[in-house]
Formats: C-alpha cells, structure tokens, sequence
C-alpha cells in the first residue's frame, strides 16, 4: 500500500508518461504509416533509377559484382528476376527476404513500376532493368540493420525522455510536497492545542493561499481560546462572589452566637439579592447562548415604536423618579415598525436602565427619535459619569465593566449591552456609544423599518 504523496505523484507520473509514449507511438504509427511507406518506396525508387542511370553510364562487365557494390553503397537489398522469373538475391544479410509475389514480378517484367501495398508486411518497390540484351526486374527492400538502427534509436529517445523526465518529477514533486508536509506538521501543533503556529512560505500559488488560510485559521483559533479562557474565567469569577458572599452569611445565620437578632433580617436581604445576582447572570447566559445559536425565536410584528419607548419609560418610573432624573422625550407621534417587540423591549430597557444607574441624582436622560422611509434612529443620552476613550471599544464585550466598582454596587455582570447589540444585530441593524468622562454617554440604535428579506 502507497501511503505518501510524494510516492503516489511520481508513480503517478511515471504512469502517466509510460502510457503517454507508448499510446502517442502506435497512434503515430497508425496515422503516418502510410506517408512513412511512400517516403521509403520514392527513396528507394530514386536509388534503383540511380542505379539503372550509373549501370547505362558505365556499361560494367560483371553485373553482379556492380549489382554488390551497389547494394554496399545504397544499403537496400535487391531481388533481381529474369524473365523466366528466376531470382538472384544481392544482400548483406540473409534474414528478413520478402516474398516478392509474382503478380508483381509480371509487371515489372512488362516495363511498369511495383510499389508494396499495406497488406504485405515490409515496404519494398520493383523497377523494370534491362542488361545484357534482356529485361530484368528488380526489387529493393529496406536492410533490417537500417530499421534495427532506426528502432533502436527511436527507443534510446523514448527511455531517455522518460529517465529526463522522471528525474524532473522527482525534485518537482520534493518541491510541491515538501510545504504539505509543513502544514502536516503544524496541523499536528495545532490540533494539540499549540495555536502559536504559522506557515512560513513565501509563495504566490495555491500553496502560498492554503499556507495564508492556515495562518488566519490558527489567529481565529487563538482568539477564540482567550476568549474561551477569558469566559470561563469572568463566569467562575461572576459566580464565586456572590456565592462567598451566600455561604458566609448563611454559616453565619446558622450560629445564634455569631449575629445579633436585628441583624439577620439584613443579612437575610444580602443572601436573597446575591442570590438574584446568580439568577441574573444564569438567564443572561441563556439568552446569549440562545442568541449564538442563530435559532433564537423572532417573530417581526407590526407596532408604533414611539408607545413602546413611552411604556418602557412609565416602566422605569419608580427608578428614575428616586433619584430625581428628568426624562426629556423628543418622539414623534408615532414611527411603525415591523420587528419583534420583545427583543425590543428588552434593548430599551436595558439601555434605559443603565442611563438611569450611572446617572447621579437630579440628572438628565434626553430620548430623540427620529425615522426615515427606512429606517428609524433612537438616541438616548444621559449625564451619567460617561465613558473614558480608551473603554468605548470593549464595551460590548461579555463581561467588560467600564466602571467595575460602579457596576458591582449595581449587580451589574457585564453582560447586558452584550446581549444589547447581539439583538440590534438579529434586527440587522446597528449600535453605536460616544461618550465623555464626567459629562454623559449617548447610544444611538439604528433599526431598518422592515427586516430584509431572505
């Protein structure tokens, strides 16, 4: 069994020329036989004239050692008939002699020229020869030495082309396996959890962009592992506060000894809201694991966007009315849209919700909307604590808390304009924060009218 590539693409090759030769050398054969056989009967026909013109010049007593001389310099064999069709055979071998058939002797006997036809197996030609007062006919037929020499070197040419040959796939296929194997290599690596790999090589072809592939598959890979390990990390965190907090008071609560009686109530107030905490960050999971998915319900219905925001806003009233926020709404009076209302209402409230935390005591929370043929855009600002520059980037990150004191004293676990943008996101629509340290933060919503098609 052939288990390498390397392997594999040389016997490929070698198969293939081997294949290519002999498959090219009997359709050549078969196509150019015959202009072969012509080409051979003319240079044989002009060497008898030539022979028969020098004879007539020459006028030699002794026609048979002229007749021998004549076959050394021409190197065709010749079948020489009298015209009682005796044979007189002048050669430098004795194997390989024609059958000249007598139909043929006939009619070179008669003054006509004889050429092979493709039945009889070698080329040979008949020409009338008159000497000594009589008319002869001669043959001349190819010297197998000539043919044995032509085929011989047609067979040189072939091996050789195909040693050349097999010596070029071979460093030819080094060249085109040697990157696979890297990439074997680093596959390995890869596959074992080492995602600090990459493919050195400086190539334009299709290896070149697999290796290019490979470098960006490796970077996506490394990033999702931090982000894996940055979840896991910010989970067991987001979990294990408040359930220190829970075990400690309960161990507490459990001993009579160790808290005092109007103390328990608190403590008891502690455990519940650490306890909703936990509830918080398990349904919050849920959902954006859900939202992952790309199989979270969305149902699209027909509504006025501008009730739904005065609802969320008379929702909220308890929390912003303790704390003496103003509410500023700049809404028209009315703006339909076609989208699921519950995630909408959800994005509201989320962002509503955070403006009302991280805004101070008798501050301001501004709504404007405004909409197009297309599309609607909400903008709520707030003059919260606001947002430094270099914490605007990450704010949508799980679990990312630009105000980590502040959010921990909210209940807050980083999760919710995570879960924010991935609902703008099913909307096919977009989110965008500007803000300023110590003056406020604004976050604009654009959502299209309708959802696109398809």
């Amino acid at each position: 069994m052939i288990k390498t590539l390397y392997a594999r693409v040389i016997l490929t090759f070698l198969a293939v020329i081997i294949f290519s030769l002999l498959t090219s050398t009997l359709i050549g054969l078969a196509v150019f036989k015959k202009e072969i056989n012509e080409v051979g009967q003319n240079d044989m026909i002009a060497a008898g004239e030539e022979i028969i013109q020098l004879y007539e010049q020459t006028k030699p007593k002794d026609t048979d050692t002229y007749i021998k001389r004549m076959v050394k310099l021409s190197a065709y064999q010749i079948h020489l008939f009298n015209d009682a069709g005796e044979e007189t055979f002048y050669g430098l071998e004795k194997n390989n002699i024609i059958q000249v058939p007598p139909k043929a002797i006939q009619k070179v006997l008669q003054g006509k020229y004889y050429r092979s036809i493709a039945k009889e197996e070698d080329a040979f030609i008949g020409i009338p020869f008159s000497f000594d007062g009589k008319q002869h006919a001669m043959f001349l037929q190819n010297s197998s030495q000539n043919e044995n020499m032509i085929n011989r070197m047609v067979l040189i040419v072939l091996l050789l082309a195909l040693l050349i040959g097999s010596l070029c796939i071979l460093i030819a296929a080094r060249y085109l396996v040697n990157p696979l194997k890297v990439l074997k290599k680093a596959t390995k690596r890869l596959a074992k959890g080492d995602f600090d790999v990459e493919l050195k090589l400086k190539r334009t072809d299709e290896m070149g962009e697999l290796a290019q592939s490979f470098n960006e598959m490796a970077s996506e890979l490394k990033q999702l592992e931090q982000m894996r390990q940055d979840f896991v990390s910010n989970v067991s965190h987001e979990i294990q506060t408040p359930l220190t907090s829970i075990s400690g008071f309960a161990k507490a609560l459990k001993y009579n000894n160790l808290v005092a009686e109007g103390d328990r109530v608190y403590y008891l107030d502690i455990i519940i809201a650490e306890s909703g905490r936990l509830s918080r960050l398990g349904d919050n999971l849920l959902k954006l694991a859900s939202l992952d998915s790309e199989h979270h319900p969305f149902e699209p219905v027909t509504f006025n966007l501008v009730e739904q925001i005065r609802q969320i806003v008379v929702t909220c009233e308890p929390q912003w009315s303790a704390k003496n926020i103003r509410i500023d709404l700049e809404l028209p009076a009315a703006a339909k849209i076609t989208a699921d209302a519950d995630l909408l209402n959800q994005i509201w409230m989320n962002i509503i919700g955070n403006s009302i935390k991280f805004t101070p005591d008798g501050g301001m929370i501004h709504i404007r909307m405004s909409h197009q043929s297309n599309e609607v855009e909400v903008s709520i600002t707030d003059t919260g604590i606001g947002i430094s520059p270099e914490e605007l980037n990450p704010i949508f990150e799980r679990f990312y808390k630009a105000d980590k004191s502040r959010n921990r004293s909210n209940n807050g676990n980083g999760l919710g304009l995570a879960i924010v943008k991935k609902m703008v996101s099913l909307h096919h629509g977009s989110i965008q924060v500007k803000s300023t340290l110590g003056e406020g933060t604004t976050i604009t919503v654009k959502l299209p009218i309708a959802p696109p098609v398809g």
